[in-house]
């Protein structure tokens, strides 16, 4: 036999119906503390919330990537800070065995100090970070230079290879981030050639030669600047570093602002939902139980 509810009751029910929807809603936003759980939350949005967390995710490893990024530049612009001033100490020991009264054996003892030197700077050259040689270019497992002054040349062959290395900028741009030591400290340029303008001092140092000595004294100031450049480069390099993390940082924040105003749910009226809906359904369910029920026997009496 079909039963067939009565408007009044059928309207109830639907009233009731929405009630319990409404408070398992606001229970589950308190729980979960999202009012977007699942795609029928809020399907409109979802495109816009996984391309929020697309580009959050991108931004939070650029920055990740940056980090290591100013470990190497940090410690190539250290490095060369420490080159330049093993290379005026190179300029004070040529002048010193350029003066007059500078006997054979005082320029040989300073041309073992120059030796010295241009050891310290190779080890410069092959500055590592995190087991990465940041002056060999692309070919990073190989020190670029090694030094022997046993040797009548005694800088090596560059070993390392050209540099491609670019750090990714938060807004999609890339910048350079690394020289080789081929270009910092063995230019083509033999003008600009730290190496060998340190090899000559030491050379003319050893044989007394005061006319070669004083030659190489005076194309010390232009590899002095050159080598100042490229130093130039690397604070250049951290100052984009800097800017570009910053920029990160502020992206980073306004993607989480934008994510949290999609899918957080606002919990003080969350709560007050779920207590409103509560209130609601018990009422209701009493006024209900309240109503006059008639059945059959009530006709017959």
């Amino acid at each position: 036999m079909l039963s067939v509810l009565s408007p009044n009751l059928q309207q109830f029910l639907n009233g009731l119906n929405r009630i319990q929807q409404q408070t398992q809603q606001a229970q589950l936003e308190v729980s979960s503390g999202l009012k977007m759980s699942q795609v029928s939350d809020a399907p409109d949005q979802v495109s816009t919330l996984l391309q929020a967390r697309a580009n959050l995710a991108g931004t939070q490893q650029i920055l990740t990537n940056l980090t290591s990024t100013k470990a190497e530049t940090d410690a190539g612009e250290q490095a060369l800070q420490s080159a330049v001033t093993l290379f005026d100490q190179v300029q004070t020991l040529a002048t010193e065995g350029a003066v007059s009264n500078a006997t054979p054996a005082t320029q040989a003892t300073l041309a073992q100090q120059v030796g010295s030197v241009l050891q310290e700077i190779g080890g410069l050259a092959g500055t590592q970070v995190e087991g990465r040689y940041i002056f060999s270019g692309d070919s990073d497992q190989t020190p670029p230079y090694t030094i022997d002054l046993t040797q009548p040349n005694p800088v090596s062959a560059y070993q390392g290879s050209a540099s491609t290395r670019v750090a990714q900028h938060p807004n999609g741009t890339t910048f350079p981030v690394a020289l080789t030591a081929q270009t910092i400290f063995d230019s083509a340029d033999p003008t600009t050639n730290v190496f060998q303008s340190i090899v000559a001092v030491q050379s003319a140092l050893s044989a007394n030669d005061n006319t070669a000595l004083q030659t190489a004294i005076n194309g010390l100031s232009k590899v002095g600047s050159y080598l100042n450049s490229q130093l130039a480069f690397y604070g250049t390099v951290q100052d984009k570093v800097a800017e570009a993390t910053d920029y990160g940082s502020t992206l980073q924040t306004q993607l989480q602002t934008q994510i949290s105003g999609i899918q957080d749910a606002d919990l003080t009226q969350s709560i007050l939902q779920l207590q409103q809906g509560q209130t609601q359904e018990q009422a209701a369910l009493e006024t209900e139980a309240q109503i006059p029920r008639k059945t059959l026997f009530d006709y017959l009496g």
